[in-house]
Order: structure tokens, then sequence, then C-alpha cells
């Protein structure tokens, strides 16, 4: 399990660097002002956040996920390795009921974690140089959020997270689980990092669309009250006022950025886990047998069982 964890935070860190920018894209496109639009799509909005805000505008909010999003993945790889070895037996079924479960007690880091990001996303949205900062930091936004609204104003938006993470977790694993198995990638196979890369990007698609229009509705009541002003009083109430005003197309607002976005981080964040357990694994095999003839030198060698497969 320790192995899960440590790789969950090497693939971690790797998937935020790549991927934050069009995130940026995704919140701004989801909670912006329909009567007063800022930006015509994604394109529009990368070129206007770079135009007014330098290309560091992309990257605001980072603090919280370069935080957050290592210990986050460390949680679901480790806690889905865990499931995994107890339920026994390695099914579809069970691969998505071990991402569910992973996905679920994640919840808890995930949810203030995105709080903190999408505020400082939307702190200073046009300026170059913003005149007033509500916020210094992801850690001072949640140390004031606390202050003014308690333990409750820094889970806002926990059920739809949750909504979000259990179902799109199960998808997540399942489709990798799939994947990996029909493109055999096996280790002698000399394309196994691009079908691995492959794998994991195409499950992090899938994870994506299969929950996208709660993301939005999460997105929106996170948002909901930096201006001053309170929009929705929860989660059906911000579904009906989005519905009524911009139409079911609403759940798909910021979903081009979010797709261009989750096939890299999520093909560099799978690949990346799976090839570091495999060399983890291979060193402490190889460790076993380096060890064995000093410790047993006049019993015969024993058969060796093989480590478990991903």
């Amino acid at each position: 399990m320790a192995l899960d964890f440590a790789a969950g935070c090497v693939g971690g860190a790797a998937g935020v660097l790549v991927g934050h920018p069009f995130d940026t894209v995704k919140v701004r496109l989801q909670v912006q002002n329909v009567d007063k639009p800022l930006y015509r799509g994604t394109f529009h909005c990368f070129q206007s956040i770079i135009r007014q805000e330098s290309a560091l505008g992309l990257y605001k909010g980072i603090g919280s996920p370069m935080m957050g999003l290592t210990f986050i993945n460390a949680i679901v790889f480790g806690v889905q390795g865990n499931a995994m070895r107890k339920l026994g037996r390695d099914t579809p079924l069970n691969q998505f009921l071990a991402g569910a479960s992973a996905g679920a007690i994640q919840c808890v880091i995930c949810c203030p974690m995105e709080l903190a990001k999408t505020r400082m996303q939307l702190q200073g949205t046009g300026e170059k140089k913003s005149k007033r900062k509500m916020y210094k930091n992801s850690l001072d936004c949640l140390v004031r959020i606390y202050r003014k609204e308690g333990i409750q104003g820094i889970n806002r938006g926990m059920v739809t997270t949750l909504l979000r993470e259990t179902p799109g977790f199960g998808v997540y694993f399942l489709t990798y689980d799939m994947l990996t198995r029909s493109l055999g990638c096996e280790p002698e196979d000399p394309y196994m990092i691009p079908k691995l890369l492959f794998a994991g990007g195409m499950s992090g698609i899938a994870s994506w669309i299969s929950t996208y229009p709660v993301d939005v509705i999460k997105s929106r009541l996170q948002a909901d009250g930096v201006g001053g002003v309170n929009q929705y009083n929860g989660i059906m109430d911000c579904v009906r006022q989005s519905l009524k005003k911009e139409g079911w197309r609403v759940f798909t607002r910021g979903l081009t950025s979010t797709l261009l976005r989750a096939f890299p981080v999520n093909a560099t964040t799978f690949a990346t886990v799976t090839l570091f357990l495999m060399y983890m694994r291979e060193g402490e095999e190889c460790s076993i047998q380096d060890s064995e003839p000093q410790s047993v030198q006049l019993q015969p060698l024993q058969p060796q069982t093989q480590p478990t497969s991903m």
C-alpha cells in the first residue's frame, strides 16, 4: 500500500503542472455571467487571460492543487489498491467499486482544495495586477472563508463533489483497466509507454464526460458569493436557475478545455504511477533475490511468487 501512496504523489504533481491552465479556463467559462459574457469560447478565453493577465493568469490558484492533488492522488491510488486487495477478485465491477470508494474518501481534501482554487482563479479577472486582492494565497483564502462561514463554508459544494467524484473515479479505474487489458500493456512490450499514455488519457476523458454536468453545478456553487451576493439557495435551485436562464447547454460550459486538459493530465498521471510501481516492485524483487542466498544458504530455493499486477 505504501508504494501505491508514493506513486500517487509522483503522478499527482506531474498532472497539476500539465493541466492547470486548462482548468482555469474551464472555471472561468463555467461561472461567467451569461448576460455579460467575457469570453466567447475556450480559445478566446485562453487569449484573453494571456493578453489581460499575462501567462501567469492561467496559473492562478495553482498553490491549492499543488498542495492538495499530490495527497489526493496518493489517497486515491492507495485506497483503490487496498480496496482491490480486500475485494479479492480483479473484475470490472470490483475495479469500479474500488475506484468509487477511493473517489468518495478523497472528497474530504478535494472539496476545500477546489473551493480555494476556484476563488483564486476568479480573483482579479481581466486585471494584470489586481487593485485589491481579497485573498493573498490559497491558504489565506480558506482561513478567511472559515472565519466568516465556519466549517460549513470551507466545505461548500461537498455534496456535488461527492456526486461527481464517487462515480467519476469508478469510471476512471474501470476504463483504465479495460483499456490496458485490451491493449496488452506488458512490461516487455516496446510500445508499453504509448499504450499506457493512451489508456490513461482516455480514462480521464471518460471520467469527466460521465459526471461533467455535476461539475458545472459544483463550480457555480463554490463561486457563489464572490461578489458579495449569493445567487443560489442550494443544488436544485442552482440547477433550476441555470436551466431556465441558459438551457441544457449550460451543462457543457467549459467542456472543451476540460477534455483538452483531461487527456494529457491523466495520461501523465496513470503512466507515471504505473511505471513507478513497476520499477519499485522490480527493485523489491531484486533485493529479495539478493538477500535469499545469505539468509537461507542451506535450504533449497523455493519458487518465487509473482507480484500482483495492477
